[in-house]
């Protein structure tokens, strides 16, 4: 299966790319999500825009208390130590898990967190990290938490024209720990169940990904280990047993990475 026809607009800053996608078109950076959906008929845009060459979305820069990767960073640069680190090379080692280093050279953080799909490794991680979308567009710029930023499976909160600039992470403070688990039935692949956990002096937040929809993110008390259950339950009643079983392991394999 061939994608198709399209016209292919390369951007060259985010004013004119902005421009381009209220008429309709559609962006791309990495393509790793979008080009199988592209050659499978999934998605058939009129207009591709190219963000790739746009400087904007590729630098990255760090202060005190965070650090801000370009939405066109590599999960290969992340992988590499190319970009600042927030803390015992979390963001690092997230992206060496993610499907294979091929996909990662070329796949970028902000096209995954845009194509929002539910069984991705960094809608999840970054939600429970705390991480904000740094987004621009016709009406100016905004800074949306991550925990408001997916509405859906596949699907966001930014309005049309709106383009995802960066992705601002905080840096860990003293007695901050991060645990992570996924199950894949082999390397590569998206989880069937996973999980993140970070707790710090001020904040405790265990967030569920792979159900089918946003993350749920769940904080302070609801974030208790003897509570997660329940607050499952009542997130996905519907939920198989068998899926809310390994979400559940998901849970307790991650604390118990945030403990080693």
């Amino acid at each position: 299966m061939k994608a198709a026809a399209f016209t292919f607009e390369a951007a060259t800053d985010i004013a004119a790319a902005s421009r381009t996608m209220v008429s309709g078109g559609r962006a791309v950076a990495g393509g790793q999500s979008l080009g199988p959906m592209l050659n499978l008929r999934i998605a058939q845009p009129e207009v591709l825009v190219g963000l790739r060459k746009m400087f904007e979305i590729c630098g990255v820069s760090e202060t005190g208390a965070h650090v801000v990767l370009g939405a066109g960073i590599t999960h290969a640069q992340i992988e590499d130590g190319l970009t600042p680190d927030i803390g015992n090379r979390v963001l690092a080692g997230i992206a060496s898990g993610i499907a294979y280093r091929a996909v990662r050279n070329r796949g970028t953080i902000g096209g995954s967190l845009c194509h929002a799909d539910p069984a991705a490794d960094w809608p999840t991680t970054l939600t429970a990290l705390g991480a904000a979308a740094l987004v621009v567009g016709p009406a100016g710029a905004r800074t949306i938490p991550l925990q408001d930023f997916f509405t859906g499976a596949f699907r966001t909160v930014l309005a049309s024209g709106e383009i995802l600039r960066a992705v601002q992470v905080p840096k860990f403070g003293p007695g901050t720990r991060f645990g992570y688990f996924k199950a894949c039935r082999k390397p590569g692949e998206f989880a069937h169940a996973m999980a993140a956990v970070l707790k710090s002096p001020t904040t405790r937040r265990v967030t569920i990904g792979a159900m089918g929809g946003p993350p749920l993110c769940l904080e302070g008390e609801a974030a208790a280990p003897q509570t997660i259950a329940a607050a499952l339950r009542a997130h996905a009643p519907n939920m198989d047993e068998i899926d809310r079983h390994m979400q559940l392991i998901a849970v307790q394999r991650a604390f118990e990475k945030m403990q080693a």
